[in-house]
């Protein structure tokens, strides 16, 4: 499976600005032939939290429609990072994915609510898995501070998944803890991590970049800059299975005595 990662440079609190530079970097990734593409966290908005009321994306109804047309049009299978989701409830830090032909796969709504930056104040946080199939693969999609709890990873990898997609915006200070707990994630769950961050600044925040596709045995596929880029890599899901069989780390669990 190849995918493409794009690393982009949000523009704080304009999402048309944001929308076009989406369209523009998902049709540059598309020459590439890609099977899936990623995008980072809350790629529309950016941070701009205090005006979600008026620029959060209703039922994630434009972006949706956006990205299940560049899906459709270009065949691909693609995990639209996540938005910010006005719902009755309030807003929502959102995963959507679509498969190759335009068709919703998945979403996944943010569980774990990071305070450092004000979530709890302006978002509502999620209450389900973020479980979804490409092309036959069972997948799991996560956001940011989620990998921060290896057991609601763990939940998901329990179930079989086997590629985690993870959208974020993590900040540049705590780099060294991305790429420790990504490797972390990989390594324990014999499973391919593939995580998207954002490049650039905001008014409060300078971001890491560095994204990264690592393999079951926690070895790098590929690694970003921190800047604005398309990272591209290749995984092989037949790796998972053989470390999985290896060293069977799922067979031997006891989760009766993990209480």
């Amino acid at each position: 499976m190849k995918i493409a990662l794009i690393q982009l440079d949000i523009a704080f609190g304009n999402p048309e600005v944001n929308y076009a530079a989406a369209e523009r970097k998902i049709r540059e990734a598309a020459a590439g032939n890609p099977d899936c593409i990623i995008l980072p966290e809350l790629w529309t908005t950016g941070y701009d939290l205090t005006r979600l009321d008026e620029i959060a994306d209703h039922g994630g109804r434009t972006a949706g429609a956006l990205i299940s047309g560049l899906a459709r049009e270009y065949g691909i299978n693609i995990v639209a990072g996540s938005v910010a989701v006005r719902q009755d409830t309030g807003v929502t830090n959102s995963m959507f994915v679509f498969d190759r032909t335009g068709a919703p796969a998945g979403q996944y709504s943010k569980l774990h609510l990071f305070k450092l930056m004000d979530e709890h104040l302006y978002l509502q946080p999620g209450s389900a898995k973020g479980l979804f199939k490409l092309d036959g693969t069972l997948c799991a999609g996560l956001i940011c501070y989620d990998i921060r709890f290896p057991e609601w990873v763990r939940v998901h990898m329990a179930e079989g998944a086997e590629v985690l997609f993870i959208s974020a915006e993590w900040p540049l200070p705590r780099l060294s803890h991305w790429r420790a707990l990504l490797i972390s994630r990989a390594i324990e769950n014999q499973c391919y991590v593939v995580a998207c961050n954002r490049s650039g600044s905001d008014p409060a925040n300078i971001f890491g970049g560095h994204s990264m596709i690592i393999d079951p045995w926690g070895e790098i596929v590929s690694e970003a800059s921190g800047s604005e880029e398309i990272l591209s890599g290749e995984i092989d899901l037949a790796r998972v299975r053989e470390v999985r069989g290896q060293i069977p780390v799922f067979s031997d669990r006891r989760p009766e005595l993990y209480r």
